[in-house]
This record gives structure tokens, C-alpha cells and sequence, in this order.
């Protein structure tokens, strides 16, 4: 996948483009690339474009945490399919974008768009004027087809990311993973730990997330654990290690059942599957370890039970 960021310096001929912010890449969205896909069929390059900083924020002191990072987001899409993803840069100037100039000068007059793919409530340009009415109006001008796809619903209320975070903020892990289509996932550089799980057998790696990725409540998570070509399952702790002194960084350790190499420096993926229970201050190492060897009989006996 070609990945173009913060730049627009690019030109293309002959796309299939979907438009978004496409921040959690959940169930809508994977419609939209199922949509795009189809096009790509007929000989279009397929372009993802969205913008390398979450359009709420330019305009609000208050900063949007993310579902996934950029860099997750990067790698997510590399296996969904799209041949180009573009985050435009955001600024003042696109802001003030008239939309009509947007179809015009970028969507072709840079990409050459041949198909247009966006969900039903998409907007775009200065003041969010643009639409699908707007987008199907010109595409008899320019000549390009538009694809227009309906929200997706999860227990009878739309899919949306404000709908996946509040999720995530209450700790309801297996209803986030219904709406992405997928677990959640952290991904991030091991980087080295106290070491205390060590010392009770039960060997961690740590991770340690950017300050605006988006996390569950701290404790203590089932997980599967991506390295590379393999897969294990874990036990993953979300929080500051309260019983061996209060850590000053928030943190995201697991326990990788059966895995004894070295993972320092290394990128892995974490991926949560159910909440077990919320982080605690025990009362000694004795107490923590008897706990986390419960908690690991409890997460191999959910993962048997599939």
C-alpha cells in the first residue's frame, strides 16, 4: 500500500476513492472498502482518503482520543486492501475549502476520480457544506459514478466511532470488537518493564501507548498477542502496576502463555477480547502472584472454550 502523509503532492489517474475520517476502521467503514474493492475489479486504483489530523480537533482545545493511532491505522489497512491511502493535511486553508473547489481541484484534478464511494452523512469543505447531494450533482459534470452506502447497525443502533468510544471508556470490550469487526488492538515497540513479573514466573512485556490512543478501563484483559507470522494468547494488564509502586506512565503489559524469547525492541500487536477485572493494590507479591495465576486460568479457559 502507498501511504501518503500530510502532503499534497500527488496526482493519480484513473481512481476509485472513498472519503472519511476513518478513525476505527469499524464494520461501515470495511463497507466502504468492500465497495471500493469492487470498482478496483474493473481496473480503477482504490484510494482511501482522509486527513492526517482529526478535522474536530483544529477547531476545539480539547483533543480527540484516537481508536487507533495512525500508525495502527496505517497497518490495519495494509491488509484490508486499498492500493493508496492519502491523510491530507488539515489545515486553516482546507478548512476554508469551498466544496465545489474540493471535487474540482482535488478529488480530479489530483485523483482523477473514475467512482466515488462515502457513507450516507459524510461531509466536506467549508462549514461541512459538501454532501452526497452535492457529489451527486457533479458527477454528471465530471463524470464520475457515486456509491452511496447506508450505516450499519449494531443491537439496533448505528455503528459509529462516538458510539465505539463511549463503548471503550465502559470497559465493553466484546460489544467495540462486534462494531470494528475485529478485536481491539494496541500495537506499539516492547519496551523494557521492571522485570517483577520475572520474579513470580510470569515473564511480561510492556508496552507503552501514545498520549491520544483511546483505552479501556485499567485491568486486567484476555488478549491474543500478533508477533510477526505467529500468534499466542496472554493475559494483559492495562494500568500502573499499583502493588510494586505506582508506575508514572500508563501502561500495557501481558503475559504471553508459553512464549520464552525476547521481545525488546520488537513491534507487536495486543488485542483484547474480554475484561477479567479491574486493576488492584494487593497486599503483597504473594497475593499479586496467587491472583495472576487465577486470572491465566481463567483466560486459557475462555480461549479453550473459543
Amino acid at each position: 500500500m502507498e501511504y501518503i502523509y500530510g502532503s499534497t503532492d500527488f496526482k493519480y489517474q484513473n481512481t476509485c476513492v472513498t472519503l472519511g475520517k476513518f478513525d476505527g476502521l469499524h464494520r461501515g467503514h470495511q463497507l466502504l472498502l468492500s465497495e471500493l474493492a469492487k470498482f478496483e475489479q474493473q481496473g480503477l486504483t482504490s484510494v482511501m482518503f482522509t486527513f492526517d489530523y482529526h478535522p474536530g480537533n483544529l477547531f476545539s482545545e480539547k483533543e480527540i482520543d484516537l481508536i487507533y493511532t495512525e500508525e495502527e491505522k496505517k497497518e490495519l489497512l495494509s491488509r484490508l486492501g486499498p492500493k493508496v491511502l492519502i491523510s491530507y493535511p488539515f489545515t486553516e486553508e482546507t478548512a476554508s475549502m469551498e466544496p465545489e473547489d474540493f471535487i474540482k481541484e482535488v478529488l480530479i484534478g489530483k485523483l482523477d476520480a473514475k467512482a466515488i464511494v462515502i457513507g450516507t452523512d459524510y461531509r466536506f469543505g467549508k462549514k461541512r457544506k459538501g454532501d452526497a447531494e452535492l457529489l451527486k450533482k457533479y458527477s454528471v459534470v465530471y463524470g464520475y459514478e457515486l456509491v452511496v452506502c447506508e450505516k450499519l447497525t449494531y443491537s439496533d443502533k448505528v455503528i459509529s466511532s462516538t458510539r465505539i468510544r463511549e463503548e471503550l471508556r465502559n470497559g465493553q470490550i466484546e460489544s467495540v470488537n462486534e462494531m470494528l469487526g475485529r478485536p481491539y488492538t494496541i500495537m506499539g515497540t516492547v519496551v523494557t518493564g521492571n522485570k517483577i513479573g520475572r520474579t513470580i514466573g510470569v515473564p511480561t512485556v510492556n508496552l507503552l501507548p501514545t498520549e491520544h490512543k483511546l483505552l479501556p478501563p485499567n485491568g486486567v484483559y484476555a488478549s491474543r498477542i500478533k508477533y510477526q507470522e505467529n500468534t499466542y494468547y496472554g493475559v494483559t494488564n492495562i494500568g500502573y502496576k499499583p502493588t510494586v509502586g505506582a508506575g508514572q506512565k500508563l501502561g500495557v503489559e501481558t503475559h504471553i502463555f508459553g512464549f520464552t524469547g525476547d521481545l525488546y525492541g520488537k513491534i507487536i500487536e495486543v488485542e483484547l477480547y474480554r475484561y477479567e477485572r479491574p486493576e488492584t493494590k494487593f497486599s503483597s507479591i504473594e497475593e499479586l502472584k496467587q491472583r495472576v495465576q487465577s486470572d491465566i486460568e481463567n483466560v486459557k479457559d475462555f480461549f479453550a472454550r473459543g
